[in-house]
């Protein structure tokens, strides 16, 4: 494949990162004067601890960036990472153990309360080093923005008195949104009380656009005349965002459905202010497992962390790319299946030609890390094998055990030789201990299915113990064909065998399964059952 031939592909791909970049083609159809980058933004809330709602933004900017990247031969680009830790705490979130020191500095900026956990400088310091962890861990290439350091060097002050110069067209564009109550509080800046610190939702007056003097009434009724520059305020939400826009040239930035009217709101404000809006993609937002939005305040969705123990980086990348206009569950349950769709797209890719390469969500993620091409590595187990066996092995099994019943299945079963299914055996390890052990019931089995279970038996004790796995599937089909059994399906008797083998109404092919767990092993198995 030559750049031109992926150039040409590209051109018509309908995978939505390459979507997405050609509207910024048509945003600058001559490129960006004088060469500049492309500028792409994410924006993140360090109120709560970061979730896998927040890495996603990254990743699929990401995709976009790259997507941009070859539709233009690899025209520059920049990401930032923007961090609003200038915001006033509005409430504490509910999965913070010392609370205490949260809610004695209500409403202060996020970077001027003292870390609960004890750690960094701040709150906001501490969850902007646990987003940034993860993203050098992925491997991404950004630059960390922090709005306080942005605010309190002065770096934002033109921008802070454009704002004053264009108060009042502001306010036109913000009042006809709001509630009667709340215009008569309403303020596109939040002055910094002197007194308490806190970012004060309260009305201002300008009195000098060009030198940032407001006056205001403070918490304790009086009148303050101050600064809005170095520091001593914060925007309000949306015209914080198109402020941003605007002082950094901000060409493009996705955003969740909820901020559907904030788009709008900003983009009107960008334009008072002299700019436009970026291009952007509207994406749908995760649910929790009982079908409520994800909140970082309560703690109900996955973090990154509890991802990593039972899944795969490269699952998670996979789980995120798909279908970003559509709701989708985020919880611990859909982790497996991520991993093992994840592999056959990986499988896949090498073998695809170059239009199927640009539809593949693995052709994506690996390019998001700087790879070119498709390796087409294949995993030797797949992870809902590995499940089931580690659900068999119980679940105080180790990763030694796990890897000598391995040797029954994986030519050179060397966890050197395989890195990735060995960071999966860890994480089977770790799924079932905490989610399926605890449900694992085997059932007695009934007597047609006690009849078969032993024919079962003793065609494995004349069988070789070099058999094939598909030999073995054949033999298990082979007895729940057979009407002397009486099953009426065959999946009857698949349910059969996992109910009283495995403890569980689902369950692998049945011939991979013994191929791994062994013959005798198996045997065994059967022998409980019947005991």
């Amino acid at each position: 494949m030559t750049d031109t031939d992926l150039h040409t592909a590209a051109q018509v791909s309908k995978a939505w990162p390459f979507e997405e970049a050609r509207k910024l083609l048509k945003r600058y159809p001559d490129g960006k004067p004088d060469g500049a980058p492309m500028l792409f933004e994410t924006g993140y809330g360090p109120s709560g601890l970061p979730h896998i709602g927040t890495f996603q933004e990254v990743l699929r900017t990401t995709l976009v960036r790259r997507a941009y990247e070859v539709l233009t031969g690899g025209a520059p680009t920049r990401l930032l990472a923007f961090s609003d830790d200038m915001d006033g705490l509005r409430k504490v979130p509910d999965n913070i153990e010392n609370k205490a020191v949260l809610e004695a500095n209500l409403g202060k900026p996020l970077t001027r309360i003292p870390d609960p956990f004890g750690t960094h400088e701040s709150f906001a310091h501490h969850n902007n080093a646990m987003l940034r962890e993860f993203l050098d861990r992925f491997g991404f290439d950004y630059e960390f923005v922090s709005a306080s350091d942005r605010y309190n060097s002065g770096a934002f002050d033109d921008a802070l008195r454009n704002v004053l110069r264009h108060f009042d067209a502001i306010m036109g564009v913000m009042l006809p949104t709001l509630r009667e109550e709340r215009r008569k509080t309403y303020s596109p800046v939040l002055p910094v009380s002197p007194t308490t610190g806190v970012v004060l939702q309260v009305p201002v007056e300008v009195i000098d656009a060009d030198a940032g003097l407001v006056r205001f009434t403070d918490s304790d009724g009086t009148v303050v005349e101050q600064s809005i520059l170095g520091g001593r305020s914060k925007l309000q939400w949306k015209v914080d965002w198109a402020m941003r826009w605007v002082a950094l040239g901000v060409d493009y930035e996705m955003c969740g459905k909820d901020l559907t009217d904030s788009v709008t709101q900003s983009g009107k404000i960008a334009q008072v202010l002299g700019g436009r809006r970026p291009e952007g993609l509207i994406y749908e937002l995760f649910l929790d497992e009982n079908g409520e939005k994800i909140s970082k305040s309560k703690g109900n969705g996955l973090t990154i962390e509890q991802w990593l123990t039972y899944g795969s980086e490269e699952s998670l990348g996979f789980y995120l790319f798909r279908e970003p206009k559509s709701a989708k569950q985020l919880h611990v349950g859909v982790v497996p299946r991520a991993v093992d769709e994840y592999w056959q797209f990986r499988e896949k890719l090498v073998s695809q030609p170059i239009e199927q390469q640009l539809g593949n969500p693995v052709w994506h993620l690996l390019r998001a890390n700087g790879y070119n091409g498709g390796d087409g590595e294949k995993l030797p187990v797949t992870y809902g094998l590995l499940l089931n066996l580690v659900g068999v092995l119980g679940p105080h099994a180790t990763h030694a055990q796990v890897w000598s019943y391995l040797g029954n299945y994986v030519e050179n079963a060397d966890p050197a030789a395989h890195p990735a299914l060995d960071t999966l055996v860890g994480c089977a390890l770790a799924y079932n201990r905490d989610f399926i052990a605890p449900t694992l019931k085997r059932r007695k089995p009934e007597p047609n299915e006690a009849l078969a279970l032993a024919a079962l038996d003793e065609e494995l004790a004349a069988t070789s113990d070099d058999a094939t796995a598909e030999e073995l599937q054949n033999i298990v089909y082979e007895i729940g064909k057979d009407p002397h059994y009486g099953f009426e399906q065959l999946r009857d008797w698949f349910k059969c065998l996992y109910e009283t083998l495995l403890g569980s109404s689902q369950g692998p092919r049945m011939g991979s399964f013994i191929a791994l767990y062994g013959l005798n092993n198996t045997r065994q198995l059967i022998a409980e059952a019947l005991a």
